[in-house]
């Protein structure tokens, strides 16, 4: 019988390229979650899905030389079969370009536009383009965007918002009231204290300045702004309508029981999302569950270096499972979790190969070897036997614990305390010693069949987090993974049934040495590839310069030279001169001043705002009456036009180039 129905998302992924392998933990921990309440007897309904519109991949399909819907069907494809690969049993997978979606987010923008929570007035603050948000000057952190740390941009248009002061007091009310909606605890404390009880700010809800959303259908000149658009998906995607038309199965599974998602969200789903619901008169979220991060222990993932791990690379490495068992076991329930190769090499060897993989292949061989693969429950006891049954039909109810307040990596260390004390059980009873006495065969069969029953309730607990792993294990043992309901009693394998005569390697061990060469090499090549591309990119072949070669340098020659990225935050013609412009260079926390023979090719105004190159340690020169304490690289082609060089992405003032 249904325990009833159980209702669980994830984020959708934004499709601005590939996930890394922290993206894809996500969809991990959530199927895991999701398996286990359907083996607990809920009906589940599991989705996933791809947020698509915004300008960000406006501008990387303008880049890509793609419209914004070829751009992101291609990501799609990549996402969904990266989810695929590592064996993800989502129930529905949406995406944001869905027609219906897309009609559906229209009609609440109209609706609660008409019930006077939207309205239009104009926005003019700054602007993070790659999280799409606007911030006031008080918000930021170091003059940065406080989410990614990136560079802002002053931003002025017309808009819609949301009052979102309306319903603050309301969800103030909400989560004092229900504890358990946000977790862990420390977010809901961050929310309220940062966020709600400071006071919410109007929310931006329509953007004008790019057109790749979904239309304000009653004012084509706007699209809907991404949140709006993006959050709507877990009702969308379960039939709600906001005409008063929702289908059977929103009315079956909504309130959603948990939203999953990475802590750098949280608040917009915690805040925005139920502000949202009250003024649609839904009800809440049961639970929303902010995650941490998962970082890469040996340095910061970068793409120009082609380090960044990607859930298909460790398969590629180490199987779906002994990732998947990774990705669960190492993530804290609060701070975040570290991924390194060294690591990984050290739990396939240690967890998968030795506790888990050496327990089953020593326990299927021995029965082999004794009684040629026949299992039988002889009934011949001893006290250690009823400490193992302890261990093992208690594990259930530990697990269960520990998934119900979602700490799956401590769920994960209790099925694995049952494979040790098994492995202990192994020591304890010696089988290799009671074989060569006639007359203990029978003592001998019992162990064995103490083994193999406490191995298959071990594989039938493992079975929501190593899904193929669980069912080899049943499958050497020639029976089937049980429900949960029957694994607290002990002694449901048939007596007499046979194993498998030739046991599977479940996890083989691996030299760390020669995976990290492995990767490395990998790396490398993705990196090449990388450059390669930007290369060719950046210039085509046809479009070159040969200049004569200077005499050759050595590297400390080289290393002589410092060079810095600038910002040039004042500018102004040399009064003596018809061709140099004497700029003012912020770099890092100094202001140089620099003089520079480019008049001809740029104004003084131009040059205010640039990011540019700059020679620092040059010494000081004197032109046209005016001190230059330094030098701005600039490129130079055939016809002596000139063209300062610039960072390719944003980067702050100061920072070295090397």
């Amino acid at each position: 019988m249904s325990k009833g129905p159980y209702y669980i998302t994830t984020a959708i992924a934004y499709t601005s390229g590939k996930p890394h392998i922290g993206n894809s933990y996500e969809i991990v921990l959530a199927d895991s979650i999701a398996r286990f309440k359907r083996k607990e007897g809920y009906d589940v309904f599991f989705q996933t899905g791809t947020d698509e519109h915004g300008q960000k991949i406006e501008l990387k399909a303008q880049e890509a030389g793609v419209s914004p819907k070829e751009y992101v069907d291609g990501v799609v494809d990549t996402i969904k079969g990266l989810w695929d690969l590592m064996d993800t049993s989502y129930d529905k997978f949406i995406r944001t370009t869905d027609e219906a979606h897309e009609k559906q987010v229209q009609k609440i923008f109209l609706r609660l536009y008409e019930q006077g929570d939207i309205y239009k007035s104009e926005y003019e603050g700054l602007y993070c383009t790659p999280c799409e948000s606007f911030w006031t000057e008080s918000q930021l952190v170091d003059g940065k965007c406080p989410d990614c740390g990136r560079e802002v941009k002053p931003a002025k248009e017309e808009a819609y918002f949301f009052k979102m002061s309306k319903y603050a007091d309301r969800l103030i009310a909400h989560i004092n009231a229900h504890p358990e909606f946000i977790q862990p605890v420390s977010r809901k404390n961050e929310m309220m204290n940062n966020f709600l009880l400071p006071g919410l700010q109007d929310l931006c809800v329509s953007r004008t300045s790019f057109t790749w959303g979904v239309p304000v259908d009653f004012d084509n000149k706007h699209v809907v702004y991404v949140w709006l658009d993006a959050l709507s998906n877990y009702i969308t995607g379960i039939g709600y309508d906001c005409g008063g038309e929702s289908t059977e199965q929103y009315k079956k599974f909504w309130p959603a029981d948990l939203h999953l998602l990475g802590k750098d969200i949280i608040r917009f789903h915690t805040i925005y999302w139920p502000i949202f619901l009250m003024a649609l008169g839904e009800p809440l979220p049961k639970q929303i569950f902010g995650h941490p991060w998962l970082l890469q222990g040996d340095g910061k993932m970068s793409k120009s270096k082609g380090n960044v791990i990607y859930a298909d690379d460790l398969t590629t490495f180490f199987g779906v499972d002994a990732v998947r068992y990774f990705v669960l076991h190492e993530m804290p329930f609060e701070n975040d979790g570290v991924i390194s190769w060294e690591l990984m090499v050290e739990r396939l060897n240690s967890d998968l190969a030795n506790v888990l993989g050496n327990l089953v292949n020593r326990t299927i061989s021995m029965s082999n070897k004794y009684f040629g693969g026949v299992v039988t429950d002889t009934g011949v006891t001893s006290d250690v036997d009823d400490d193992l049954r302890a261990v093992v039909c208690g594990t259930y109810d530990k697990v269960c614990r520990k998934m119900e307040s979602l700490r799956v990596a401590d769920a994960i260390t209790e099925i694995f305390t049952l494979f040790k004390r098994c492995n202990k059980y192994i020591d304890e009873t010696e089988p290799w010693v009671l074989a060569k006495d006639e007359e203990k065969k029978d003592r001998l069969a019992a162990v064995l069949y103490n083994l193999v029953e406490s191995i298959v309730i071990g594989a039938s607990l493992l079975e929501p987090f190593m899904p193929s792993t669980a069912q080899k294990i049943a499958a050497q043992l020639r029976t089937e993974l049980r429900g949960f309901e029957s694994l607290k009693e002990f002694g449901q394998y048939p007596s007499g049934s046979r194993v498998t005569d030739k046991p599977e390697i479940l996890f083989a061990r691996q030299d760390v040495k020669e995976v990290l060469e492995k990767a490395e090499a990998m790396f490398a090549a993705r990196a090449q590839a990388a450059a390669e591309g930007s290369a060719q990119d950046a210039q085509p072949a046809a479009d070159v310069i040969d200049v004569e070669a200077k005499p050759e340098i050595s590297y400390d020659d080289f290393d002589k030279m410092q060079f810095r990225v600038g910002e040039i935050i004042a500018c102004e013609a040399v009064k003596k001169s018809k061709k140099l412009l004497c700029s003012q260079v912020r770099i890092g926390s100094q202001v140089k001043q620099i003089v520079s023979g480019i008049k001809q090719y740029y104004t003084p105004e131009e040059m205010v705002g640039k990011k540019v190159m700059v020679l620092v340690n040059l010494k000081p020169a004197t032109l046209a009456g005016v001190v230059s304490e330094g030098m701005l690289l600039c490129a130079e082609d055939t016809d002596g036009n000139l063209a300062l060089v610039v960072p390719e992405k944003a980067m702050p003032a100061g920072a070295e180039i090397c």
